[in-house]
């Protein structure tokens, strides 16, 4: 559904509405769709039978203590048979009884057939969208993806248990019930069926405004919720504080949920309004059978007694639930395929980024990197690089520098194939990356990226997600490479120390260490360094320095920096400028060159830091 997740439920008026967005995006409900939802239900059919067997029994065995009532009656109470009167008493309670303990089997099962149907779906959604491009997730919201992960997917498990069901034994119910009614008397039934669809009347008065409320409630809940997250993490929380916001946050939270509150008490109220009409209106069809049935018994039909009477009246009130529940099982028939459908429109999307067939996997892999007249859009007709041509040999190292925006993290985006190329190739040891498999190609490509990421766990299990069988031995060795083990060991946990959320608990130098510790327990054949040192302190910038220089001069490396060692460092530099290679060469070759390259190094380099590099 348009919303994400089921639709409202309000009890015997609720869920009767749809929002006005609902209509306008009504899923088409075509074969097609209905045999894909069933594939789903194939696997457990067995299980699905006996729940559908089960509903019917239960069905059936719900409206015998109604029928019985007739024989407590006439035949033992108005005879005066003790014997009689207790057996059917008994029975009924049996039945009763027996009828609930079905409901409970059918509950279960239904319930296990629902939840491991929702288990397939987010495994199967998982799966992928963990295939799915970086295109994908650079284009769509990351809370639309997690609603359909989670409140989608979720709702499945409501339409099986609840909408499914529900047509069934509602159904059954009504069914029995008519056929039960019209074997009484033909008369009353036909009463009967006159007055329930009345019944329907208030209900849908009282649903469609109790609606309008729920949906105020769920924009002022909407509201709070927006609030909170604003404001209670952890970034919210250090601006309000730092520009003194408390009270004004709180008077605006206060606001919504006095608002809230008037909300929850009209409904509350509509609701009672509701009883009271409903009560009123409900004991209209029985007056009328009674009234009905005493006519025919006194003037018409003497065979006609006071049990049929009341079984009449008993049947008619079990049929007031299924009907309005049957009349408002579109909605919620539609709900339930938009949200199929929402959840059908991410598995059939392509995986743009996949292997071929006959993919290599490269075993001997030593690093020569080579772009060939390569072009690159986002989107089409909008190119970010344009007939890029470089070549790496294994053991050397590149720098790419140029303005902000020009395109390096793009081009190092396309050797683990992030994305792929629009034009031309990129190649690693002489096979374009396309005709790799995928995990061979990333296994041997490590990126240290400027936004480090760091899971919410501990340093050991960021470091073990590199190498899962690695020792402490070998942790201890590249943390110590990385300049981090100082920080590690003083810690009163070690290796065991929580980072917390995205490593908040960390400073930025010190999780950048780590991310490069992780890189190296990887040991990929490819080093690139996307701007590793950009947001740091000059101190956290030459600790990581120290860490990276090593690897620029032993491992095959790709640099984007800013900082000039790291520049000079390399074995060749490339100048990108609006998505095309303008300049390159060596420090010396194109600072006195009159390019991009001079422009970016007496703008963007100190006189401190040139005097302290080159000595000039």
């Amino acid at each position: 559904m348009a919303g994400g997740g089921p639709g409202i439920r309000g009890g015997p008026f609720g869920g009767g509405y749809m929002t006005e967005e609902e209509k306008a995006n009504q899923p088409k409900v075509t074969p097609a769709l209905l045999k894909r939802i069933f594939s789903y239900l194939k696997p457990y059919w067995k299980q699905l039978a006996l729940v559908m067997f089960l509903i019917a029994v239960s069905a059936v065995l719900g409206l015998l203590p109604s029928i019985l009532t007739g024989r407590i009656i006439d035949e033992g109470l108005i005879k005066q048979d003790m014997g009689k009167l207790v057996f059917y008493i008994v029975l009924s309670l049996v039945i009763t009884l027996g009828a609930s303990l079905i409901g409970v089997a059918d509950t279960y099962i239904n319930t296990w057939i629902a939840q491991h149907i929702t288990y397939d779906m987010r495994n199967q959604m998982f799966r992928h969208l963990q295939k799915m491009s970086q295109r994908f997730f650079t284009n769509n919201n990351q809370g639309d993806i997690i609603t359909r992960m989670t409140s989608d997917i979720g709702g499945v498990e409501r339409v099986i248990t609840s909408t499914f069901s529900s047509i069934l034994s509602n159904s059954l119910t009504l069914i029995v019930a008519l056929i039960a009614m019209y074997q009484r008397n033909w008369i009353l039934a036909t009463i009967g069926i006159v007055i329930v669809p009345l019944f329907t009347i208030p209900t849908r008065q009282a649903g469609k405004a109790r609606w309008s409320m729920t949906q105020k409630s769920q924009a002022c809940n909407d509201e709070i919720n927006g609030i909170l997250n604003e404001t209670m993490s952890v970034s919210g929380q250090l601006l309000v504080k730092l520009f003194g916001k408390e009270k004004t946050e709180y008077n605006r939270y206060r606001s919504v949920n006095r608002k809230m509150i008037k909300l929850n008490i009209r409904e509350s109220m509509a609701g009672r309004w509701f009883r009271v009409v409903l009560t009123t209106f409900t004991s209209i069809g029985p007056m009328l059978i009674y009234l009905g049935g005493g006519i025919l018994m006194m003037k018409y039909d003497n065979n006609l007694t006071v049990g049929d009477i009341s079984v009449m009246v008993a049947l008619l009130g079990r049929m007031y639930i299924p009907v309005n529940s049957l009349l408002n099982i579109q909605v919620d028939w539609i709900r339930s395929m938009a949200l199929f459908t929402r959840i059908f429109e991410y598995l059939d999307m392509p995986v743009e980024i996949k292997d071929k067939p006959d993919a290599v996997a490269l075993p001997d892999a030593k690093g020569n990197i080579t772009f060939e007249h390569v072009d690159f859009a986002y989107e089409e007709g909008k190119m970010i690089l344009k007939d890029i041509s470089f070549e790496l040999k294994s053991g050397r190292s590149i720098a790419i520098v140029g303005p902000s925006g020009s395109g390096k993290s793009t081009i190092i985006n396309l050797i683990p194939r992030l994305y792929d190329v629009s034009a031309g190739r990129v190649t690693f040891d002489g096979v374009d990356v396309r005709d790799i498999q995928l995990a061979a190609l990333r296994d041997r490509v490590g990126v240290v990226s400027q936004e480090t990421y760091l899971f919410n766990g501990t340093i050991r299990e960021n470091l073990l997600y590199a190498k899962s069988d690695a020792t402490e031995e070998e942790m201890i060795e590249v943390c110590k490479k990385a300049n981090i083990y100082d920080f590690i060991s003083a810690a009163e946990n070690g290796l065991d120390t929580l980072v917390g959320n995205r490593g908040l608990k960390l400073s930025g130098g010190e999780k950048q260490r780590i991310s490069i510790a992780r890189l190296l327990l990887k040991d990929p054949t490819v080093f690139i360094f996307d701007e590793a040192t950009s947001a740091l302190d000059s101190i956290s910038e030459s600790k990581i320095q120290d860490a990276i220089d090593p690897i620029i001069q032993s491992r095959t490396s790709i640099l984007i920096a800013h900082r000039l060692s790291t520049i000079l460092a390399a074995d060749e530099i490339l100048v990108v400028q609006d998505g095309r290679i303008v300049e390159r060469g060596n420090h010396k070759d194109l600072v006195g060159a009159g390019g991009v390259y001079q422009e970016l190094y007496e703008t963007q380099f100190s006189k401190g830091e040139k005097q302290e590099e080159t000595g000039i």
